[in-house]
């Protein structure tokens, strides 16, 4: 007999239909074909042992399983109970009259409980495009493929749940989410708040900028001086993802396996901190069996790279392409995959090898020529696709100990979402969408300096010994401090402002030249 169901194949962020054909015919040949790599060969052995298990019996016939399209490499073991189901119903025990109408996916064990997969809310996207009635899958999956609507979505605990229910012996409820009340019940919660932070004012004005504006930032303070501490708390002050925008990111981190147990939408920005081990295929993604990178994990969110200058040059320089475009395309020689990476970008460092160059009151250890090779760690290029430059310096003594809190997040999130708004405006017939994504043309349309703010720059430029590459990004930097004002023209205080976050483009600094 030959049966027809049908599984899912992962292809970078999406997913792809994956016809399960299985004959049983006289015989004794066991075969699985269709490019199945190891883990998809040896789940024959599983499903032998889930059989005698739960009262089936392995059939002693000539069973072929075929994967179509053949020519698309099958990974994994989320085909266990996809291949299982197609078994038992071509060998007529189990009803075959259902098993078209769903997608089933899920690993077995050998008592045949079925196990988590990954991809869960693409596979359901998919399956809802292609019209199937519903998805069969772990039940730990559920609450995250439940995120589709207009698809019936059935967890299940072990082969005897699909079975009977294939059967019709049993009709569970398929699990329901209101996307929306999920995304609104998890959109504000957070543990951190700009609250908890005593002093550096200068510095959380300089966060609200970038988040305003979308702008990548490099702290640099000595150790201590709380840069780790301002960037843990950038998501609380972030505008909050759309609808879409979660979607897209939770199908990201289904991919990679990241959305946790029980978790359905992904309601809170990223924020992902990698340790400055981290190779660059971590990073950008690809591997043998190619999974998102860090740098996509934070798509919609913010990447977080902690001492920056202990990253290796190679790993660095991964970054240049993706801050530009807002996309990686991993090339490999058995596959092409293009994943999504709009990300801010935030960095901290030291400012010297002993970390208290400029400290306030411990000696630099350093001579200019060990500062200026830390700091040529980071390449020109990359630092020029970082908008801002903050000096953090350590608190004193007296603010740590004082009891008032600090203003607070939510304060804080609604000035940027206030000039996030104008963008929004400003660029509804572009594809960008912040003032860091500013082109050269949307500088000159969107970017109307008056008279005396053009003289303060170009005075700066001069006196300050500013890179020519400032000149662009301090425009971007201003045009956003104006947004926050209100104000529909750019003034000189915005401007002054903005050459204040340039530190590293002083040519004087850090006897760097």
């Amino acid at each position: 007999m030959l049966v027809k169901c049908y599984g899912s194949a992962i292809a970078g962020i999406d997913a792809l239909t994956i016809t399960v054909e299985v004959s049983v015919t006289p015989g004794v040949e066991y075969a699985i074909v269709g490019l199945p790599d190891s883990a998809v060969r040896e789940s024959l052995f599983r499903m032998a042992a889930a059989f005698e298990y739960n009262g089936y019996k392995k059939p002693g016939k000539r069973v072929v399983v075929n994967l179509s399209p053949a020519d698309i490499r099958k990974e994994g073991s989320a085909y266990d109970l996809t291949i299982a189901v197609g078994i038992l119903a071509a060998s007529e025990q189990i009803d075959a009259s259902r098993v078209g109408d769903y997608v089933i996916m899920g690993e077995l064990s050998l008592d045949g409980t079925i196990l988590p997969v990954r991809g869960a809310l693409p596979i359901a996207v998919r399956a809802r495009e292609e019209g199937f009635k519903g998805l069969i899958l772990p039940r730990r999956n559920a609450p995250e493929a439940a995120v589709v609507n207009n698809l019936e979505v059935y967890g299940v605990d072990n082969l005897k749940d699909v079975t009977d229910f294939l059967n019709g012996d049993r009709e569970p409820e398929p699990l329901k989410i209101d996307t929306r009340e999920e995304y609104f019940s998890r959109i504000a919660r957070f543990a951190d708040d700009f609250s908890d932070v005593r002093g550096q004012e200068h510095v959380k004005r300089a966060l609200e900028v970038a988040a305003a504006g979308g702008h990548n930032v490099l702290m640099i303070g000595p150790p201590g001086s709380g840069k780790t501490m301002l960037a843990k708390r950038m998501p609380t002050i972030v505008p909050p993802m759309t609808l879409k925008e979660a979607l897209e990111t939770t199908k990201i981190h289904s991919v990679a396996g990241k959305t946790g147990t029980g978790t359905g939408l992904i309601a809170q920005r990223p924020f992902r901190s990698p340790h400055h081990s981290a190779s660059a295929v971590s990073i950008v993604g690809g591997g043998a069996s190619p999974q998102p990178g860090e740098i996509s994990l934070a798509h919609n969110g913010i990447l977080f790279l902690d001492e920056l200058p202990e990253f290796p040059r190679n790993v660095l320089e991964v970054l240049r392409q993706p801050l530009e475009d807002k996309t990686i395309t991993v090339s490999r020689a058995k596959y092409t995959i293009e994943y999504p990476c709009n990300f801010m970008l935030i960095a901290s460092m030291n400012p010297c090898p002993c970390g208290y160059y400029n400290h306030p009151a411990r000696p630099c250890s350093c001579n200019p020529g060990m500062i200026a090779r830390y700091m040529n760690r980071i390449s020109g290029p990359l630092l020029d696709r970082i908008d801002m430059h903050i000096e953090v310096t350590p608190v004193e003594v007296g603010k740590l100990s004082e009891e008032r809190a600090g203003e607070s997040s939510a304060d804080i999130r609604k000035r940027v979402m206030q000039a996030r708004k104008l963008q929004t405006e400003r660029f509804r017939n572009d594809t960008i969408h912040t003032n860091a994504m500013m082109t050269s043309r949307h500088i000159r349309e969107h970017c109307v300096l008056t008279p005396q703010s053009t003289r303060l720059l170009e005075e700066a430029m001069l006196r300050l010994n500013l890179s020519a590459r400032a000149y662009d990004r301090i425009i971007k930097l201003a045009r956003t401090i104006a947004d926050l004002a209100g104000m529909p023209y750019i003034l000189p205080p915005h401007i002054a402002e903005a050459i204040g976050y340039r530190s590293l483009d002083r040519e004087t600094w850090g006897a760097v030249q």
